[in-house]
């Protein structure tokens, strides 16, 4: 059976070029029925921390890139945080010393006997990749102060785990003859690898943690995007599918996966491409949905649910002008308070005229009249009162736009009224004539 593995160092936040290697991991356990275990490479005491390991699980999780193995899971070959792992890895140095590959310095540290062989890694992306015997010094394995180094751990987690196939950062590769020494004097065969491009800023530079994008929990899952909008673009980024259209749900990448078509070439990260995706998983949400996604970001701007069922149908009339969730309260914070502020070319352009005044007074008393509360019962009470001061309706339109919403943006006049309701739609009207 296929046996893959993540297996993130807990030094800062999930990057997203991790979270990408975790996503053709996933989506080849997934593809071939295999196991998908994360691995905690947790060995650097000095860097890691409990709060970065706890931030990679949240961001995997957000992705939903569940796995079968490792922390919270459990699984029969635990455990899975490398520094709960070194009588394992004292037991395999043993095996080395044993078979004549080790030899210990006079500072303590431990070196392994390089077999001075050429070496090919057969690897699915970047093809047969010939390294010439190396002229480079034995390898430590073990330092001074006992710990291990991340080489001699990594190949002795991936025999014990049984690892099938390894997709991970090309940048891996140089150091992956390394590897398939270990697995040699150990006498086990190497699993198959897949080293996978990196991804790059969009100046060809490589992305820093400090770069626009880098971030999953920063980038993705505080400023308004979806999780499967970002998995779909992620899948993009150094693969192109053998179909039609970018926009291909979980369960179509993953039928379509195929590490042959991995590109050998770096991929380019674009945050717009990016926020192109979030758009149109975002506007292929129900009401209801929208709203759990934006619930916290409108919250948090201070303002209010009190009604569900308005509230989702508001935040459902804007979803057609914003890439992000975050970009929603900005949209829609009138529907949640009356004391909102009015744009200042909107009350240059509510005075401009003198006969906006009385525009919104015959709208007013056209909707005081009504007695069913309905769209289209407001659409006829503007079309009458524009018709009785023989103005276009089109001419108050904008003008009912900016009473309710003191902004000159959103949706229809006929979907804000209709969702504050009557009283309220009255007086905002008042409210704004009084700006006179």
């Amino acid at each position: 059976m296929t046996r893959v593995r993540f297996a993130p160092s807990p030094t800062g936040d999930l990057h997203v070029g991790g979270a990408r290697t975790a996503l053709f991991n996933w989506l080849f356990a997934r593809k071939t029925g295999g196991t998908f275990i994360l691995r905690v490479e947790d060995t650097d005491g000095a860097r890691n921390t409990e709060e970065a390991a706890q931030g990679i699980l949240k961001g995997l999780r957000w992705l939903g890139l569940d796995w079968d193995e490792g922390p919270d899971a459990g699984g029969d070959y635990g455990p899975y945080f490398q520094s709960q792992r070194k009588a394992i890895y004292d037991a395999y140095l043993a095996k080395l010393d044993a078979a004549g590959r080790v030899y210990t310095e006079e500072n303590g540290a431990v070196r392994f006997k390089f077999s001075r062989t050429p070496i090919t890694v057969h690897d699915l992306v970047c093809g047969d990749v010939a390294f010439a015997a190396t002229e480079e010094p034995d390898m430590t394995v073990r330092r001074p102060d006992g710990s291990y180094i991340f080489h001699f751990v990594n190949v002795v987690d991936d025999i014990e785990m049984k690892m099938t196939h390894v997709f991970r950062g090309e940048d891996h590769l140089s150091n992956t003859w390394k590897h398939i020494d270990l697995f040699n004097a150990f006498g086990t065969t190497p699993p198959t690898y897949a080293h996978i491009p990196l991804i790059l800023n969009p100046d060809g530079t490589k992305m820093s943690k400090r770069d626009e994008g880098s971030a999953v929990e920063k980038s993705y899952m505080n400023e308004g995007f979806l999780p499967d909008a970002v998995f779909n673009y992620l899948c993009l980024l150094g693969w192109t599918p053998r179909t039609e259209g970018e926009k291909l749900s979980r369960e179509a990448l993953t039928n379509l996966f195929d590490p042959a078509e991995i590109h050998n070439a770096n991929a380019r990260f674009d945050m717009d491409k990016c926020k192109w995706f979030n758009a149109q998983y975002l506007r292929a949400l129900s009401p209801e949905a929208l709203l759990a996604g934006c619930r916290r970001f409108i919250e948090a701007a201070g303002y209010e649910i009190k009604d569900d069922v308005m509230a989702a149908a508001a935040v459902f009339s804007v979803k057609e002008k914003v890439s992000l969730l975050t970009e929603i309260p900005a949209w829609v914070h009138y529907f949640f308070r009356s004391d909102y502020t009015y744009e200042n070319d909107v009350l240059l352009k509510l005075k401009a005229k003198p006969e906006n005044a009385g525009l919104l007074e015959a709208a007013a008393a056209g909707f005081l009249s009504l007695a069913e509360w309905t769209e289209a019962s407001i659409q006829l009470a503007i079309e009458d009162a524009a018709k009785s001061l023989a103005a276009k309706p089109g001419a108050l339109m904008p003008l009912l736009r900016y009473a309710l919403s003191g902004q000159s943006r959103g949706p229809g006049v006929n979907t804000i009224a209709h969702l504050i309701g009557q009283e309220s739609t009255l007086q905002r009207i008042e409210r704004t004539l009084a700006l006179n």
